[in-house]
């Protein structure tokens, strides 16, 4: 079974930093494009960074702040987030574009989410 699970969340002061991680899973076959998400409450989810064609990409809030990053070979994603403001509380979600090696047709996948708080 292909799933990502993500983990490195936690409770930071405002100006800390945290590396949140996200690992695929299972027989796959491809990882194409890979992003990372966040809601916070009574909010929609947003875009906060991508990797898509090889190019990344970040949300005007975190540019600056934020890094995504990529080990293919580990099948590993990471968001290093430096300079945390409270406004950067949320639950990250990690998405990515996959096709498993059962069924190669690309698809998006989920995962369950972490939870960052930034707060003194």
């Amino acid at each position: 079974q292909v799933q990502l699970v993500e983990s490195g969340g936690g409770l930071v002061q405002p100006g800390g930093s945290l590396r949140l991680s996200c690992v695929a899973s299972g027989m796959i076959f491809r990882i194409a494009d890979v992003a990372w998400y966040r809601q916070a409450p009574g909010k929609q989810r947003e875009l906060v960074a991508q990797i898509s064609g090889g190019s990344a990409n970040y949300a005007d809030s975190v540019k600056g702040r934020f890094t995504i990053s990529r080990d293919n070979a580990k099948k590993t994603v990471y968001l290093q987030m430096n300079s945390l403001k409270p406004e950067d509380t949320a639950v990250y979600h990690c998405n990515a574009l996959m096709s498993p090696l059962a069924d190669p047709v690309l698809r998006y996948f989920w995962g369950q989410g972490t939870q960052v708080t930034v707060s003194s």
